[in-house]
């Protein structure tokens, strides 16, 4: 090879230190995850120090007697001023044998209370970040959270970049090396110092290839992504913008609790059990988001026993935990999945598909569905399919599969119904079978033992109707082989305090045809209203809410602006609801109507007009909050929401919204979003009033009229003429 110049030992030198300094600034920030995880964990500590301590402060020292054996002298200790345990805790025996009227006894067993106290109350303390607080501590923790999840996302594209430069860069440095020292060159040969020469200019060749130079500018920009970075950034908005993933990383730093959560969250499954799961080494490259760490054995439960049921209550993510399945078997090679669910989740799980994982959906569903599913039959993917829509789709029902998913699989415990049927035929081919059901399974042994029948029929023909007489736990420690099942208390440490969900489903016929000529009249509330009528798509989806609330106990509140919609709500779910708070409820009235919904033991629907039920009201009873349609300002939904989460509420409130595919339910989510961009944007930055960046005015209502009639019709509005 030509020698591109002649160059000077410390000029080699400099070649090749280069070329060190990269690929020790590459193995650098592979390394930083470690030591971010050690300064997040040491802030982590800290935070839940001050937690413990606040919250000693709130305990008497009288509470202590109940941590003390024997007579102890506490009056003395009040009478001194040492009221409340946080006050006692920096104290040594010494410290309160000072005391007036403190004797060694009274120390001694005060002194070891405290610890005894402070370690229980350490073991319960979990940090859960407040984005309206946004306190100074946990805005540290979040920055580093930040940074690691950053540096967590890069390493594997880092290490593989990393491999290639060593792998092409090593031959020719030590090749090269020669040329760094005068004495060591000038004893080779002719040849060789030639051979020394080429390689060095291969190094600078090398060193100015666009692959190394756009690696250098990486390394740069990964070097600069420090916690005090991040700092800089609004920390909070990315943590309400994937939250999950921050509390994911959180349980890694211990934020999370010190009690033993496994057995729980891990369905009560036997220690044996929970062992060969966990053996189960789950990949999830190709999966967009973490999961949490409940979901992760979820999904390792679904691998590891191949026919199976996963019951977690509504609100965990069991289609998450599916899609991880799924995705595990993708990176191992296999290629055909098919979903089964009811017409109302259909949007969604073609959503969270794409949302979740890099594997292609494919809607097996309306007038091409022939042709999409012979393409899924061809290129492979996940196919998404209703139970109705299978009657007479024998290209489907036939097809041999990787891994078939049914949800709300309790829809075909009746197996002489024809959907039982063709679901029977369709598990019998396939490879590995998830049916999903949120309907707890306990007290219900002979549809268990249905849908067990379809996966495993040996466990099927073993189960008793006595199985469920020693409760709900031990039932799942029997059916362990096939059933796992969390509540929300199962893992409340893993959650937010609010989850929020939406709902798209796709409108039917008679919705459709009722929605077009909401748009022909102009009238923007018939638009909002027309897909939320008798047989409607986001009925059934409330309705399945509702039922499956209903079989967990749970309380629901549901919200909307129209009385036409609140009385289709109240005439579908029947004597499940209390009342109905609408404007024409009198005041007194309306707070009977909460304390009567308070009062109902178990289960039971509270109706409310959006903006009569969102104002002046505590219904912290509630855990299920259902939106019926999409509100045109973010801040009423917001107050809402607010009537059951809100300080005083205990566990973790559910939020449902119900939209319509293709319809103003869109443009209304679109306006909602740009308002909310605004907020972010000005509001924090000076005086403007919230109410006034969120109000939408009547103009931009009449453009959303103009737009579906001419999605719709394609034609220009008259209004444009």
């Amino acid at each position: 090879m030509a020698q591109i110049e002649s160059r000077t030992n410390a000029q080699a030198r400099a070649l090749l230190a280069k070329v060190d300094h990269m690929v020790a600034a590459a193995r650098t920030q592979l390394s930083r995850s470690g030591r971010l995880k050690s300064e997040g964990a040491r802030q982590v500590a800290s935070l839940v120090q001050a937690q413990v301590q606040a919250e000693l402060a709130k305990r008497s020292v009288e509470d202590l007697r109940a941590l003390v054996e024997g007579q102890v002298n506490l009056k003395a200790l009040i009478k001194a001023g040492y009221t409340t345990a946080d006050k006692v805790r920096p104290l040594g025996e010494a410290d309160l044998m000072a005391v007036h009227g403190v004797g060694v006894q009274t120390a001694t067993q005060v002194a070891k209370a405290v610890r005894v106290l402070a370690d229980k109350v350490r073991r319960d303390t979990t940090i859960r970040f407040d984005p309206q607080r946004r306190d100074p501590g946990q805005t540290v923790l979040l920055s580093m959270i930040a940074a690691l999840r950053h540096a967590v996302s890069t390493a594997p594209g880092l290490e593989l970049r990393l491999g290639r430069l060593t792998e092409r860069a090593g031959p020719i440095t030590a090749a090269a090396k020669p040329t760094t020292r005068w004495w060591r060159f000038v004893f080779l040969g002719k040849k060789d110092k030639q051979a020394a020469r080429d390689a060095l200019d291969d190094v600078a060749e090398f060193l100015e290839s666009p692959e190394v130079i756009a690696f250098g500018k990486e390394l740069e920009y990964l070097r600069r992504a420090t916690i005090a970075e991040w700092y800089q950034h609004d920390v909070w908005r990315l943590y309400t913008e994937d939250a999950a993933s921050f509390n994911a990383l959180l349980a890694v730093l211990g934020g999370q609790g010190g009690t033993d959560e496994l057995e729980p969250a891990q369905g009560f499954l036997s220690e044996p059990a929970r062992r060969e799961v966990r053996a189960t080494r789950l990949d999830v490259s190709r999966m967009k988001t973490r999961l949490r760490v409940y979901q992760h054995f979820g999904a390792q439960f679904a691998i590891n026993r191949g026919r199976c049921i996963l019951g977690d209550e509504m609100g965990l993510g069991k289609t998450v935990q599916a899609l991880a399945a799924l995705a595990h078997l993708a990176a191992a090679g296999k290629t055909r999945f098919l979903v089964v669910c009811p017409s109302s989740v259909l949007v969604n799980w073609l959503k969270e598909i794409e949302k979740h994982t890099t594997l292609t959906a494919h809607s097996l569903y309306g007038p091409d569905r022939h042709v999409v599913a012979a393409n899924w039959l061809a290129v492979g993917g996940v196919g998404v399919a209703t139970y109705d829509i299978l009657r007479g789709f024998d290209l489907v029902v036939g097809a041999a599969v990787d891994m078939l998913v049914v949800d709300e699989a309790h829809k075909v415990k009746r197996p002489d119904s024809q959907r039982s049927q063709r679901i029977a035929r369709m598990t019998a081919s396939a490879d590995r079978v998830l049916f999903m059901t949120g309907t707890p399974m306990e007290n219900r042994v002979s549809e268990f033992r249905a849908l067990i029948e379809y996966l495993k029929p040996e466990v099927a023909a073993r189960l008793e109707p006595s199985t469920a007489v020693a409760g709900a736990r031990a039932f799942r420690r029997g059916v362990a082989s096939v059933y796992l099942r969390r509540n929300v208390e199962d893992v409340l440490v893993e959650l937010p305090s609010k989850i929020e969900v939406e709902y798209w489903v796709d409108p039917n016929e008679g919705e459709l045809e009722a929605y077009r000529d909401a748009v022909r009249s102009k009238n923007i509330a018939k638009m909002r209203q027309a897909t939320f009528g008798p047989g409607s798509a986001k009925l059934e989806r409330l309705v399945e809410i509702v039922d499956e609330a209903r079989d967990d106990g749970r309380k629901v509140l549901v919200f909307s602006g129209y009385l036409d919609v609140i009385a289709v709500i109240v005439q579908e779910l029947g004597d499940a609801v209390v009342g109905k708070l609408v404007g024409a409820t009198p005041s007194r009235r309306r707070q009977e109507l909460v304390d009567e919904f308070t009062r109902r033991d178990g289960h039971g629907v509270l109706v409310a007009q959006i903006d009569v039920g969102a104002h002046g009201l505590n219904i912290q009873a509630a855990s299920v909050v259902v939106i019926a349609e999409p509100q045109w300002r973010p801040s009423v939904e917001e107050q809402a929401v607010a009537r059951a989460y809100r300080m005083g509420q205990i566990g973790v409130v559910q939020v449902h919204r119900l939209l319509t595919k293709d319809s103003v339910d869109r443009r209304v989510r679109d306006i909602q979003d740009h308002k909310n961009r605004l907020i972010e944007e000005y509001v924090r930055k000076s005086d403007a009033k919230e109410a006034d960046l969120r109000a939408v005015d009547a103009g931009e209502q009449r453009q959303i009229v103009e737009l579906e009639h001419r999605r719709l019709f394609g034609e220009q509005h008259p209004s444009e003429a």
